[in-house]
């Protein structure tokens, strides 16, 4: 590769950097300035005819007036024509497709006008738009076409041309994010079994990676996912890091999408309000996955009617001498000029937070000559690069692991873009000889037809071949985050472990999250049941004092675990949620519940005991004996409860929950009947009797709330 001779060699590099940074501020200007003010266009015939049999039009002009042009002609009388007049216009965005050859049957024609009206007015013509109109007389079977003017029908000025083209952009990236939750919200239990049941095999879950993203079209939503399901502990770090190469695959078919759809002759366009039409209807159904087909049908139409918006938005850069010749000044060849088109394309994506968005300015502007196939490339590029964004932003909140998932989608992202600048001309080269020999498209470097298939396959390439070589670093790669990000040992702090991800906007992710979250809170709670047994025997009078200190810890830490899932479960709620959905945050917002409830029961027991030492009173050893074998069977059920909590919903073993609940109730009537046997007796002392009771009946509600819990977990509240 060579340096352009415009940039001097003797430049320190960040002086160079210095350079680029004002000329990209001064381009910003520039398009932000764009405006080609309203012009009649007149023939140069018009000043000096020329009379072809060819050319029949001795002048042409068009006139515009308000939202309309006035089109006139004069015919040429010494030449023997009859017949009739054709006027076709167009838009000069369309008909660059046109003339690049990526689209076709861009011209709006209108026919039969008789050849001596000698004008004609076309009305309802768009603000703010550049037109090309060309006349045409046909004569004996056959055309002959003016040459072509230009006009602009003005109304719309610079401010709102940035905000139509911002809106394009809007709407585009809005149809992506309600296609991609219509699909997650139809496929969204599938998807959660799948990445649930996958093991450590790194090319079952790059398969994973690829086809969860090529069905709901979003790698950042797949990151995002990945992330939270490591927050979440469904997934270890090999395995996310194998789903993220997969995603990485996955994306690819989007600017294939786009390609096709959007620039081939397939137009979508004119079927994107029937798609609407067709899922209209369904946006109305009482089932939620015919819901969910709706919104990924509306979704849908919305990203192409975006990106034809889009399309048509972008200003026409070759009216801007400027803008073009900081174009062409920047699309040059040189490490240098690669490292810019990175950044740029890095830049573009961190901002608008979707890589396909970028893959589809990309598109446009190569496929209107505006930036050269070497600066797309490296666009797309810093694309690859920008799109880690949006995973390393979910992780911010997560835990520990989440961050080394998104960190490790950075590192393998910025690692391929790494080899990729040193082998990118052989690799181009290899993409040409491929589309040229190998399946006899144009060259994709001199037809822009081409570049925009070119481009799209660089960027499967370049994803594929990522994977390929950098599979066999998984290792080290896992091994360099857990260096940047080491574990975190701090020993009874609030926090919650697992709800730490933004992902209330996917409702089945954020029923997962919670669902592991009170998973941790019935272990939290069975240690307190340890705690308190502890109490019972422990005769240091300093090491009973930790002990108190920590069950009151733990009772504040449960309360605010409770206020903190329940507000979690109430956003989540308010989102659109299956039956089946609903039915398990009603659960585990009852569980929740009644885990709390256990939490502050075992304080109020240590306090009893609390009470007892310092009045100086005590249980006899059979009381002791009575109290353990209780608190026994009280651990059983806890244990069981947590296993129960540690299965999918729905699949909760009540067997084994019934039975000791049974034995927890039939030890309390027995020991509360001894207890009263007791009473009789003078010897009894009253007051560490009732304390003693108060203990065993509060055991036996212990065992009620945890009988709840295992209930909920089945579907039973």
């Amino acid at each position: 590769m060579t340096f352009r001779k415009h940039v001097p060699l003797h430049l320190p590099f960040f002086e160079f950097m210095l350079s680029v940074a004002r000329k990209l501020v001064y381009l910003i200007f520039l398009l932000i300035g764009f405006h080609v003010h309203a012009a009649d266009y007149v023939n140069e015939s018009n000043q000096q005819p020329t009379y072809l049999s060819s050319n029949p039009f001795v002048h042409t002009s068009a006139v515009v007036e308000d939202d309309a042009a006035i089109i006139s002609w004069v015919i040429n009388s010494e030449e023997n024509f009859a017949g009739s007049v054709q006027i076709r216009y167009s838009t000069e965005t369309k008909i660059a497709r046109i003339n690049t050859g990526i689209s076709y049957s861009e011209w709006t024609t209108i026919t039969d006008i008789p050849f001596d009206a000698g004008e004609f007015k076309i009305e309802k013509l768009e603000t703010g738009q550049s037109y090309l109109c060309e006349v045409g007389l046909q004569h004996d079977g056959k055309i002959v076409w003016s040459d072509t003017m230009s006009f602009e029908i003005p109304g719309r000025g610079p401010f709102i041309s940035i905000l139509i083209l911002i809106g394009a952009l809007a709407l585009f990236l809005y149809g992506m994010k309600v296609m991609s939750e219509g699909i997650q919200k139809a496929a969204g239990q599938r998807m959660r079994s799948v990445l649930h049941s996958m093991t450590s095999n790194q090319l079952r879950g790059i398969t994973t990676g690829f086809i969860t993203t090529g069905i709901i079209q979003s790698s950042s939503a797949t990151s995002v996912m990945i992330v939270s399901f490591v927050n979440a502990g469904l997934l270890n770090l090999r395995q996310a890091f194998g789903v993220i190469m997969g995603a990485n695959i996955g994306t690819t078919i989007t600017s294939w999408l786009i390609v096709i759809f959007g620039f081939g002759k397939f137009d979508i366009y004119t079927l994107s309000l029937p798609v609407m039409a067709i899922g209209m209807p369904l946006l109305f159904s009482n089932k939620s996955v015919r819901k969910a087909i709706a919104e990924f049908l509306i979704g849908f139409a919305l990203l192409f009617l975006g990106l034809e918006f889009l399309q048509e938005s972008v200003p026409n850069l070759s009216q801007l001498p400027s803008v073009m010749n900081f174009i062409k000044d920047w699309s040059g060849e040189g490490f240098l000029f690669l490292l810019v088109a990175i950044l740029i394309g890095t830049v573009i994506t961190m901002i608008i937070q979707s890589s396909s968005a970028a893959m589809a300015l990309t598109l446009i502007l190569v496929s209107q000559g505006y930036i050269s196939f070497e600066m797309a490339a490296g666009m797309v590029l810093g694309e690859n690069i920008g799109t880690t964004i949006t995973a390393n932003l979910a992780a911010l909140v997560g835990n520990t692991d989440s961050k080394r998932a998104a960190l490790s989608h950075t590192i393998f992202n910025f690692s391929g873009v790494l080899w990729m600048i040193i082998v990118l001309p052989w690799f181009l080269k290899l993409i040409e000889l491929t589309m040229v020999s190998g399946f006899g498209f144009v060259d994709p470097f001199a037809d822009p037809r081409g570049q925009i298939i070119a481009l799209s396959a660089f960027h499967t390439l370049f994803n594929l071949c990522n994977v390929l070589v950098l599979v066999g670093f998984t290792d080290p790669i896992i091994n360099l985050t857990r260096r940047i990000f080491k574990s975190k040992n701090k020993d009874e702090e609030y926090h919650l472990k697992f709800i730490r991800s933004a992902t209330i906007s996917i409702p089945e992710l954020a029923v997962l999250e919670a669902q592991k979250e009170v998973a941790h809170f019935g272990k939290i709670t069975a240690r307190m049941a340890e705690f308190s047994k502890q109490l019972l025997f422990e005769k240091e009078g300093a090491e009973k004092k930790k002990i108190y200190e920590r069950i009151e810890k733990y009772e504040i830490i449960t309360d605010r675990i409770e206020v903190e899932i329940g507000d979690y479960l109430a956003k989540v709620s308010e989102t659109n949620l299956s039956e089946s959905t609903m039915l398990h945050i009603r659960s585990m917002l009852s569980i929740n519940g009644d885990l709390e409830r256990v939490a502050d029961i075992f304080f109020q027991m240590s306090k009893a005991i609390e009470r007892k030492d310092n009045e100086k009173m005590w249980f006899t050893p059979e009381q002791r004996n009575n109290l353990a074998e209780m608190f026994i069977l009280v651990e059983k059920s806890l244990t069981i409860m947590n296993e129960n909590l540690d299965r999918e919903f729905l699949k909760a073993d009540l067997n084994k929950a019934m039975e000791c609940e049974e034995q927890i109730n039939a030890k309390r009537n027995e020991l509360r009947s001894d207890y009263f046997e007791e009473l009789e007796k003078t010897e009894h002392k009253i007051k560490s009797g009732i304390i003693y009771s108060d203990l065993f009946s509060s055991l036996e509600k212990v065992g009620d709330h945890v009988i709840n819990v295992s209930e909920a977990m089945a579907g039973k509240i």
